[in-house]
């Protein structure tokens, strides 16, 4: 199983709804520019009365801390589409300077000197209120962890840049060892114990996921009573798979992004605004 943007027609298939009691509920409410106070206090609600709280994170958790996300109209890729061919593994892997411009711009790499932001602290606040389960991230930039959320609830299904793997015999190393190398003058340094070549730990496009952690982010899904699904444009599967799943075994589906996602049909209530801004009005104290 690899990392896959659906086309279009995927992402528009419809789910089969669960049967359940969804009179207290707002359904697909779009809280519009700013989230309306009444719809936060509502969400809150239901983030108070749950008892098994999966989130789902993507690019936009960390935008405001000042790691630019994908697709957005300033996106890496937007601005850049040479960007996203270095992060499809046949490039990667056959073309040596697609390898010496990845390495270049792990140097520079916003991860380096972020600082996780309020949303990711308010997801911290949840797991001290006894209430998150489970926490799925698209991102690789670690910023959850540093935040202080626990290692062991955080899922990153698309690997971390904080590591550095060798494509042939496996070997994980400290990425800052690799970039130390680079600045020294090796411009696509190899494994020192293969001679193999070196990514970082992520998932590229055409990558095989990491099975153990797919199935944990499905098994979270099915016994979730609540899923929040935050900055996530949910247009990358099988991750995106979490929404329906977690639909369709009862939960009820929150979705917070600044813009329209590919399964705002599917929630109960979407909030746009800033995360940083809304993820604290939502998760309390």
């Amino acid at each position: 199983m690899s990392r896959v943007n659906p086309d279009t027609s995927e992402q528009e298939a419809s789910d089969p709804e669960p049967s359940r009691d969804t009179s207290d509920e707002a359904h697909d409410v779009d809280a519009g520019p700013s989230a309306d106070d009444a719809l936060v206090e509502r969400v809150r609600g239901w983030v108070d009365e749950a008892q098994h709280i999966v989130v789902l994170t993507g690019a936009g958790i960390s935008t405001d801390s000042g790691i630019p996300d994908f697709r957005g109209p300033q996106g890496v890729w937007t601005r850049n589409p040479e960007a996203e061919k270095r992060a499809m593994l046949q490039h990667y892997m056959s073309d040596p300077a697609i390898r010496r411009r990845a390495w270049l711009d792990r140097l520079d790499h916003q991860a380096w000197v972020a600082e996780p932001n309020e949303g990711h602290r308010a997801l911290v606040t949840l797991e001290r209120r006894r209430k998150l389960d489970t926490l799925i991230t698209q991102n690789v930039d670690g910023l959850h962890q540093a935040a202080g959320s626990d290692p062991e609830r955080v899922v990153e299904v698309h690997g971390t840049i904080r590591q550095v793997m060798c494509m042939s015999c496996d070997e994980r190393t400290p990425m800052r060892d690799a970039l130390d190398r680079v600045r020294a003058g090796e411009a696509d340094p190899p494994c020192r114990a293969c001679g193999g070549i070196l990514k970082s730990a992520t998932i590229s496009f055409g990558q095989n996921l990491v099975p153990a952690d797919i199935e944990r982010a499905g098994a979270a899904a099915r016994r979730a009573d609540l899923l929040l699904a935050v900055g996530s444009t949910l247009a990358v599967y099988p991750v995106a798979d979490v929404v329906p799943v977690a639909r369709m075994a009862g939960a009820r589906i929150v979705i917070l992004n600044g813009s329209e996602t590919a399964m705002d049909h599917l929630a109960d209530a979407v909030l746009r605004g800033s995360i940083s801004g809304l993820l604290p009005r939502v998760v309390g104290r």
